[in-house]
């Protein structure tokens, strides 16, 4: 099992821009992705072999204020950067996620469990 702690992912609605009729990764998108790469290479002390099987996952959500927020809308910015970071091939190789919003905490953070299935 891998466990890591990472920045609170921006929401969807933030993730993406439109720009002359393209979609296009966001700043707060690409910040996002570098700060991921970035935290995972701390944690694990080095660049990750991509994990090949497929996994479950299980997410706690430690959000900066207590707006209200859709759960929903932050899974892609999180599995698209672990994709980008190396620490699996593809988020599809997700079957199962767990996830549960906690209490706020300033700057927010989440927790991420990954394990993988045989």
């Amino acid at each position: 099992m891998i466990t890591l702690v990472l920045p609170f992912p921006p929401s969807m609605n933030t993730y993406w821009r439109n720009l002359n009729g393209r979609t296009l990764l966001s700043v707060k998108g690409r910040k996002y992705k570098t700060a991921v790469i970035a935290a995972v290479y701390e944690q694990l002390k080095k660049k990750p072999k991509p994990i090949t099987d497929n996994v479950a996952v299980k997410v706690e959500f430690y959000p900066p204020n207590n707006i209200r927020r859709d759960m929903d809308n932050y899974f892609k910015a999180l599995f698209d950067s672990l994709t980008t970071a190396g620490v699996w091939v593809d988020d599809s190789q997700i079957k199962r996620i767990e996830s549960e919003w906690c209490e706020s905490i300033k700057n927010g953070k989440l927790l991420i469990n990954i394990l993988k299935l045989e």
